[in-house]
């Protein structure tokens, strides 16, 4: 079993920033890729960032150059910092790790990011 603890929403203004955590405890050791989701309300569940254990990186169009995906592998830690945010970006952010020798999938709780105009 994989724990995924998220930490780092809130409300900010348009244009403002925010920085996700997300630190994985447990069976880590076959965690790979991990990465950021994100649901608004009505919406489905999309993608909005992922991370290799190598740092390679994959983002959704809507937020390239924006967001920035890091992963601290000492720390089993990935962060997500989001800059010039807009209110289209409103929405519950979920942690997800994906276990390749399980064949699992893992999600944090979530954490809200509200980003007023």
């Amino acid at each position: 079993q994989v724990q995924l603890v998220e930490s780092g929403g809130g409300l900010v203004q348009a244009g403002g920033s925010l920085r996700l955590s997300c630190a994985a405890s447990g069976r880590i050791f076959s965690i790979n890729p991990m990465g950021w989701y994100r649901q608004a309300p009505g919406k489905q569940r999309e993608l909005v960032a992922t991370v290799t254990r190598l740092r390679t990186t994959n983002y959704a169009e809507s937020v390239k150059g924006r967001f920035t995906i890091s992963r601290d592998n000492t720390k089993d830690t990935v962060y997500l910092q989001m800059n010039s945010l807009k209110p289209e970006d409103t929405a519950v952010y979920y942690c997800y790790a994906a276990d390749i020798v399980l064949h699992r999938n893992y999600w944090g709780q979530g954490t809200q990011v509200t980003v007023s105009s």
